[in-house]
């Protein structure tokens, strides 16, 4: 793997080089970018989750399994969960794996709150019953929060209370991890937060039912880009903006448990932008023909307005976004027609870490 040396950081990611880490939910979007990174920098990796959600899938595109150990198995099966888990004897755990859409939640809420609640119970069991781990985080959504779609920020104190059975088991995994702290790990010695993320765009992302996928389909079946929400508001960023949060709190509260809490990752104020604002940028960078149409169909109830307040990571970790929302999309944009022009996709990957890690 190439090495990602000379690079302008926050702090130092070879921290991770040599650590034993446990991620659930490898084989997703955002699971497969972590394991990117964190393999770039000599991580041991033992990744848990079921098969490649989509087709095609980042993580087979980029191979990944030749650089981790990958187990699959199901985030729900508490025994075949520990037998990985014990097996790797991870420092370090990273709990991503989830059903993550809020519209397929309205049609199964059943296997979401099973995988996104007892999973997590699961995850946090078998860490209350290590003894190598010292750093936990689960990484949850934005969505966690009582929406009352006013215009400012959610703090981390606000109430937890998804409307949706996607964003409503999210934050009962919030719940269920706030109770093991208290009762179990802290007394161990295990340094756990939990890492709210707004929504993530990037490179590989191939799920039905979000914007940059959708998009992607439409030029490749050079048909128009249908928008369900054009004047939703979210907290749009990219991918690597989370998982370098996610990293950067797993190593400070590894060092420093006082430093183990609850934060909210969003970009800056100025990059909270509706969808439409998104969809006119991937057709700036795109540069082709092509045109989006404003197309609701009368799908379940989803949020319109959503923003976070990240003032607490910013003061505890000195942590800022790197890239706004309009380079984002230019590298959104570079990876899928990387992708398109059957061009080398880890090494397209590896220069969107290194130019991240220098901005």
């Amino acid at each position: 793997m190439e090495s990602m040396g000379g690079l302008k950081m926050n702090f130092d990611l070879t921290f991770y080089k040599g650590k034993n880490v446990f991620i659930t939910g490898h084989t997703g979007f955002k699971g497969a970018w972590l394991c990117k990174v964190l393999t770039s920098f000599g991580a041991n990796i033992t990744g848990y989750a079921l098969e490649s959600p989509t087709s095609p899938a980042l993580y087979d595109l980029i191979e990944l399994d030749k650089n981790i150990n990958s187990v699959i198995g199901d985030i729900r099966d508490y025994e075949s969960l520990k037998k990985a888990f014990d097996a790797s004897r991870p420092e370090i755990v990273f709990h991503l794996a989830a059903q993550p859409i809020v519209r397929d939640s309205y049609k199964d809420p059943i296997y979401t709150y099973e995988t996104n609640v007892m999973g997590t119970a699961n995850v946090l069991e078998c860490t209350r019953k290590s003894n190598t781990v010292k750093s936990f985080v689960n990484i949850t959504t934005d969505k966690v929060y009582l929406n009352k779609e006013w215009e400012w920020g959610y703090r981390e104190n606000e109430e937890l209370d998804g409307y949706d059975p996607y964003s409503n088991s999210k934050s009962c995994s919030e719940l269920i991890t706030h109770s093991y702290k208290r009762c179990f790990l802290n007394e161990k010695g295990i340094a756990v937060s939990t890492a709210r993320a707004g929504n993530v765009i990037g490179g590989g992302d191939f799920a039905n039912d979000r914007i940059i996928p959708d998009c992607v389909r439409a030029v490749q079946k050079n048909q128009d880009i249908v928008v369900r929400n054009p004047f939703s508001i979210r907290p749009y960023q990219h991918v690597l903006e989370p998982l370098y949060a996610y990293m950067l709190i797993a190593a400070r509260q590894y060092e420093d448990i006082k430093l183990a809490d609850y934060y909210n990752v969003g970009p800056n104020e100025e990059d909270c932008t509706d969808t439409k604002k998104l969809v006119e940028l991937f057709i700036k960078y795109w540069d082709r023909e092509i045109k989006w149409i404003n197309k609701y169909d009368g799908g379940p109830h989803e949020a319109n307005f959503l923003k976070l307040d990240c003032s607490k990571i910013k003061k505890t970790f000195g942590w800022n976004p790197h890239w706004n929302i309009d380079k984002a999309m230019e590298k959104v944009v570079e990876w899928y027609d990387c992708w398109l022009q059957n061009g080398n996709i880890n090494e397209c990957m590896d220069k969107q870490i290194r130019e991240f890690l220098n901005a």
